[in-house]
Parts: structure tokens; C-alpha cells; sequence
């Protein structure tokens, strides 16, 4: 069994922005949950004219907190999005408005409306003002940010590098408190785990997830995370040859001792991780395109 090194503590107060490093600042929404753990982290980055990193969700209080936590003189010149889940980007709208900052991102929602959205769901009304692609760059009053395309949890994640500070703001790509959700259609296990391995590319030294503490020992975080995701389709695998062939029966084996409301998750995980063995010529569905309902076989070489 992968030992993952999760990170869970974490010192805070609803509603109240704390400084936890030089030139960073974070006010942490009270959406705690399953999905969520204690609430949308959003970031405030630099001083004077400042950016921030995932307004969170449309909660008049969360953004009130938001611009309480400037300092006297302070304005808001950058919004940047790390993906369209309800939990992240749409406080971004009463924030601009509130600011008139423009909004940065890699692009709007993908997959199809009301198709497939994880548990956090999809925030459709979202259109950056300044799409933001691969390797591009957002500058301010101080500071710089690199685009960092890492999809997977979402077809439109962007991590974004804190080049000064050596800081990768990582979404929901990679937390110290748990793994990612990754849900078909809009998920991708294939490109997920793609983006996990570019991570070990980089120079990295600290990430600051939206969700739970930051990661201060990023690469083997990221090892551990890879090292997990093959275990679970070794155990998928393990499923087809002893002819336990249909998601809702691995499920049962896999997470047994997870509780069962978080079963349909783990589902919608383990279809992801059979398109992705099916990409790479492992697995054959029954149908197309793979489902909860298919039938599943290993390919036999």
C-alpha cells in the first residue's frame, strides 16, 4: 500500500486574512465539506496593487473578507482562476465588479452542461477576460505569475508559478489533505497523470493548494501521488482477472473501507482510471463510450 504524506493541519479563522509568508496573504470561505475540507483558500499575492488567486464561491461574506484583507491604500489588479468548480471561481464576478480587476485563465468550463460535473460542479457563467495559455505570463506590481497547464481534475486546470517566490499555487491538481476527484467526462485520468509528471520537471519548492495547508516537500508528494494512481489501476486490473468485471463490484473490493457516500466518487474515479487503461491498450469496454454499466476486460498479451 502507497503511504501518501498528507499535510492536514491547518491554523485559521473564518473570515479573517492571515500572513502565511512574505508578500502572501490567504482568507480561507466557510464552504467546508467532503469535497472541500475546511473551505476555498484564496491567496492575496504582493502589495500595493495585488493579485489574487481563486476568489472562491459567490458568498457575500467570503468576498467582504476578501477586500477587508487589503491594506489601507491596496487595490486588486489581477483575478486568476485555477478552474471553473463552484468553489473556486465564482466569486470572481462581485469581485471584478468590486475592483475592476480582469480575470485570468487558461479558458472557460469544458465537457457538456450538466453531464458528468463532479460533487464541486461546474461554473458555466465563467469566461476569463485574458485567457492565459501554457507557459504565459501574467505580470504586476512586483510580482509574476507562469501558467502552469496541468489538466486532469478539469480540462481547463491552471496551477499558476509564482516565479519570485519560487510558489506553485496548485487548484485542486495536487492537496496535502487528499487526492483529487477526477470525473469523466470533463476529468481525465490520462492528462492528469501527465500533469503530475510535469510537476517533477520543475523547480518548484512550496505549493499552496486552494484546499488544506501547503505542500513544503512537493516532489515526493507528487511521487507518492503517481505511486498511488498505478496501485489503483493494479487493483482494477487485479478486479478483471479474477472476472470482477463491472464498476459498482470493484468498488465494494477497492473501497471497502471508505465510507459509502463516497462510493458514487470513487466510481466515477475508477471509470476514469479504466479510460485511461483503455487508452493506453490495457482494458476493452463493452461499450462505446466506456460507462458505469460496461463490461470490462483485461487485455491479455
Amino acid at each position: 500500500m502507497v503511504e501518501i504524506p498528507f499535510v492536514r493541519d491547518i491554523k485559521f479563522e473564518y473570515g479573517v486574512t492571515q500572513q502565511v509568508a512574505p508578500g502572501l496573504r490567504r482568507v480561507i470561505a466557510p464552504n467546508q465539506g467532503p469535497f472541500t475540507y475546511t473551505g476555498s483558500g484564496t491567496y492575496i499575492i504582493g502589495e500595493g496593487k495585488v493579485a489574487v488567486i481563486d476568489p472562491g464561491p459567490d458568498f457575500p461574506p467570503h468576498i467582504d473578507a476578501i477586500l477587508a484583507g487589503l491594506e489601507k491604500g491596496e487595490t486588486v489588479s489581477h483575478i486568476l482562476i485555477t478552474h471553473t468548480h463552484m468553489d473556486h471561481s465564482p466569486g470572481a464576478a462581485p469581485l471584478k465588479q468590486a475592483t475592476g480587476a480582469k480575470t485570468y485563465a487558461y479558458g472557460p468550463h469544458g465537457g457538456d452542461r450538466g453531464k458528468g460535473d463532479s460533487e464541486e460542479g461546474g461554473d458555466w457563467a465563467f469566461m476569463p477576460d485574458v485567457r492565459v495559455p501554457h507557459g504565459g505570463v501574467v505580470e504586476g506590481d512586483g510580482w509574476s505569475f507562469e501558467g502552469v497547464f496541468t489538466p486532469g481534475h478539469t480540462s481547463n486546470h491552471m496551477s499558476w508559478a509564482w516565479r519570485e517566490a519560487k510558489a506553485l499555487f496548485t487548484g485542486d491538481h495536487v492537496m496535502g489533505w487528499s487526492t483529487s476527484v477526477i470525473a469523466p467526462p470533463d476529468g481525465d485520468m490520462h492528462a492528469y497523470m501527465d500533469s503530475l509528471r510535469l510537476l517533477l520537471d520543475r523547480d518548484d519548492e512550496v505549493y499552496w493548494p486552494t484546499h488544506g495547508p501547503a505542500i513544503l516537500d512537493p516532489k515526493p508528494f507528487v511521487r507518492a501521488f503517481i505511486a498511488h494512481r498505478e496501485e489503483r489501476e493494479a487493483q482494477i486490473m487485479a478486479c478483471l482477472n479474477s472476472d470482477v468485471r463491472y464498476i459498482p463490484a470493484m468498488v465494494k473490493i477497492m473501497y471497502a473501507n471508505v465510507a459509502e457516500t463516497l462510493h458514487p466518487a470513487a466510481a466515477r474515479s475508477v471509470l476514469a482510471h479504466l479510460e485511461h487503461m483503455i487508452e493506453t491498450g490495457r482494458v476493452v469496454s463493452s461499450t462505446t463510450p466506456p460507462g458505469q454499466k460496461s463490461l470490462y476486460t483485461a487485455v491479455t498479451r
